[in-house]
């Protein structure tokens, strides 16, 4: 062959079938979509004792919805308790469906290179928040919510966005559990009830 290079380029014997199969997978792709829910009743929605707290799934990659690009679930803080601390590289926005409270937010200054370095910042932000107010957590900012209430739960609605997670970029890590996980328990609609009433309705 005239090219020198062509040893090179020509080598190996693996062969594949990616292309067809992602061709495929496009033309399948609406049959599939057709089978994947677009209403998920409460039922369909699985509780979770995590180690960033109690919470209800209402969107997650792993059930059978439509929803292509966002991760929802609900949080419930039990009076006066708290969530996890966690840190995330993905921003987040909470709705605050009942209660108060506040957030504590610690900055983190960010260094990539051949690897990835994260640093929190000495100072705290303190925000208060409460029902009908709006949350946001910048892109790897160190979070906790608290719940004020000494008498009533706390429901918080996260939404987060997949593209990091999809892009390689999932940079999740947990600082601090919160104090209701209990590792292997399981919950249900009649236990998280318990978390929901106020103290003075379960005396």
């Amino acid at each position: 062959m005239p090219w020198e290079e062509y040893d090179n380029w020509a080598a190996g014997n693996a062969a594949s079938t990616f292309y067809a199969e992602t061709l495929k997978d496009a033309a399948e792709r609406p049959i599939r979509d057709a089978g994947r829910k677009k209403i998920i009743t409460p039922e369909e929605m699985p509780w979770e004792n995590s180690p960033q707290g109690l919470i209800k799934h209402l969107v997650n990659d792993k059930m059978n919805a439509r929803v292509e690009t966002v991760d929802v679930y609900m949080q419930i803080i039990p009076p006066g308790s708290r969530s996890g601390k966690h840190r995330h590289l993905a921003e987040e926005c909470l709705y605050v469906v009942e209660g108060r409270g506040y957030d504590i937010h610690v900055d983190c200054d960010v260094e990539i290179t051949d690897t990835y370095h994260w640093k929190p910042q000495d100072k705290e932000q303190r925000f208060e928040w409460e029902a009908g107010d709006m949350i946001y957590i910048p892109p790897n900012t160190i979070h906790q919510h608290f719940n004020a209430d000494p008498e009533r739960p706390a429901r918080l609605i996260s939404a987060t966005n997949r593209i990091y997670k999809y892009s390689g970029l999932n940079d999740l890590q947990q600082i601090e559990n919160a104090p209701e996980y209990e590792p292997g328990a399981k919950l249900d609609g009649e236990i998280i009830k318990r978390y929901l009433q106020p103290k003075a309705a379960t005396r």
